[in-house]
């Protein structure tokens, strides 16, 4: 089976490929981040931990790592009805925080409505290169505001 698009092409700007280090133990950084994103205007409607499902399920001896579906609600009600709610697919937004070693947590996140424009579960257009640019604004926002604390 081959891709239709070539991975080895996407730049990580493609993506809207965001990644930041935090130099304290994983709780501390999972709430770190939950705060950081929700001070740049995202919620949580989702949450889990899929290395204590591992863990637990088939003993993976998995390092720590979390996944925060964030969502902005007035961004998700407009990209709904730009993608002729395809969007939804991809919802919620993850930030996903893991273990590197103790200490030091990797935060990474990937602009779904990028991808959602790369893969056609959203136009390429003017409202939606809006959507992404907003999106975009809030994602930085959120970020900086990690690398405020980190600093």
């Amino acid at each position: 089976m081959s891709l239709p698009i070539d991975p080895s092409r996407i730049d990580p700007e493609d993506i809207g490929e965001e990644t930041a280090t935090l130099h304290m133990e994983h709780a501390e950084a999972v709430e770190h981040v939950r705060e950081a994103f929700s001070d740049a205007g995202f919620g949580f409607p989702a949450e889990f931990s899929p290395s204590d499902l591992l863990n637990e399920k088939v003993e993976a001896d998995r390092d720590p790592y979390y996944v925060l579906g964030a969502c902005n609600p007035a961004m998700a009600d407009r990209a709904l009805d730009a993608s002729e709610k395809q969007i939804g697919g991809l919802f919620p937004c993850n930030v996903v925080v893991w273990q590197e070693e103790p200490g030091v947590q990797r935060v990474y996140h990937v602009s779904i409505m990028r991808i959602a424009r790369l893969v056609g579960l959203a136009p390429d257009d003017d409202e939606w290169a809006d959507i992404v640019a907003d999106t975009g604004e809030y994602v930085a926002d959120a970020m900086a505001n990690l690398e405020a604390v980190d600093a």
